[in-house]
């Protein structure tokens, strides 16, 4: 009995985590793929294909403009194929290209104009920060953000905070000269300048007064046990009922929100690979599906709300990744685009076909890369 029960949770565990990260990732999924799709078919050209997942079809219907719609058996991303494509990488068919007639021409995305063929590969991403755009916005019109004011309750002693002479009760209304309206505001300011001196100005009392604060790094535990890297002054925030609300927005100001949402993961993003390159950050923070899963499970206990929000980072996190320019990625199609806009001809098929070997390879080793950080980091739990 003990063992079919552990069975049971067991089951019950890997359950609460696949199921919310299919949700997450196939509405990104979903959503980049149809913004290749909606410009494609406005440019008029044929599509093949629109799979979510790879593999064997699990259930699939052709629309009326004959684009095979299918559900397949490997969630694990999606793709559209256009007439003309050699396979889901969209590489080109050379021999079915050049047998092409002028009126199949006409449909197939590569013997579109160069801007055509530009728009529809940018399309997937772009569609990516509009619907992490959209989900914050509705996140923050439906269930609002809880704001905790930026006032210091304690002190660590021995901390940054406590050099730079901050004291409880204080109320920060300044970093840098930016005003800051919560603490979690200010947390993201010093989670992401770790180790970089920054001016803090206060109200203590009924004055004002001008700190400077330099963020140690540090590695945090979350409530799930997953460990951040990030800079920390020393404080805690203040939950006396004057410094806590919930504010619901409307549709405008959730929408402008919701682009600062989106534009601070754009921005920690490269922060945080600008700290790969000078070693200020680890590697070890990049995760695969695995962790995505995990990290998916956790969100959902927090509610419906929480995971759409975690979908808005990843497809922020999915856009960014797919606009690299690497072979086989959108941004790889868009740098041989630019190169045919300079060069006024494409690159030759050889060209293109290594280029895309190279691709290939670069992603499957950032998959293996980040499958084994995945895997080291199960372990350590």
């Amino acid at each position: 009995m003990d063992v079919l029960a552990g069975m049971g949770s067991w089951g019950s565990s890997l359950l609460g985590y696949v199921v919310p990260f299919l949700f997450v990732l196939t509405l990104v999924v979903f959503f980049h793929e149809l913004g290749h799709f909606w410009v494609a078919r406005r440019a008029g050209v044929r599509v093949l294909t629109f799979s979510l997942g790879f593999g064997p079809e699990l259930l699939g219907f052709n629309d009326k403009h004959g684009t095979r719609w299918r559900l397949a058996a490997i969630p694990l991303g999606g793709y559209v194929r256009f007439f003309g494509d050699e396979d889901a990488a969209s590489t080109p068919d050379a021999e079915g290209l050049a047998r092409m007639s002028p009126t199949q021409r006409r449909e197939s995305f590569f013997f579109q104009p160069l801007a055509w063929r530009a728009a529809i590969v940018a399309a997937g991403p772009i569609a990516n920060f509009i619907l992490a755009i959209v989900i914050f916005a509705l996140v923050f019109m439906t269930f609002g953000r809880q704001i905790t004011a930026p006032r210091v309750d304690q002190v660590a002693a021995a901390s940054a905070a406590e050099r730079a002479g901050f004291k409880p009760g204080d109320l920060v209304l300044t970093i840098d000269g930016s005003p800051v309206e919560s603490f979690s505001d200010m947390q993201r300011v010093v989670g992401g300048n770790a180790g970089r001196p920054l001016e803090f100005r206060v109200e203590r009392g009924d004055s004002e007064i001008a700190l400077t604060a330099t963020p140690e790094l540090r590695e945090m535990k979350d409530a799930f046990g997953n460990v951040h890297r990030m800079g920390l002054l020393g404080i805690t925030r203040s939950l006396a009922p004057d410094d806590v609300s919930t504010r619901r927005y409307g549709p405008v100001e959730a929408v402008g929100l919701g682009a600062q949402e989106t534009w601070f993961v754009v921005t920690r993003t490269f922060d945080y690979l600008g700290g790969l390159i000078s070693g200020r950050e680890s590697a070890d923070q990049l995760g695969g599906p695995i962790r995505i899963a995990q990290v998916s499970g956790q969100v959902a206990t927090y509610g419906i709300g929480a995971l759409l929000s975690l979908a808005a980072v990843l497809s922020v996190s999915i856009g960014l990744l797919n606009l690299f320019p690497i072979p086989l990625l959108d941004g790889g199609h868009l740098l041989f685009y630019a190169v045919e806009a300079v060069r006024g001809r494409p690159l030759s098929p050889r060209t293109q076909d290594i280029g895309f070997r190279i691709g290939l390879a670069i992603v499957l080793m950032l998959m293996v890369f980040a499958t084994w950080n995945d895997v080291l980091h199960l372990a350590a739990m």
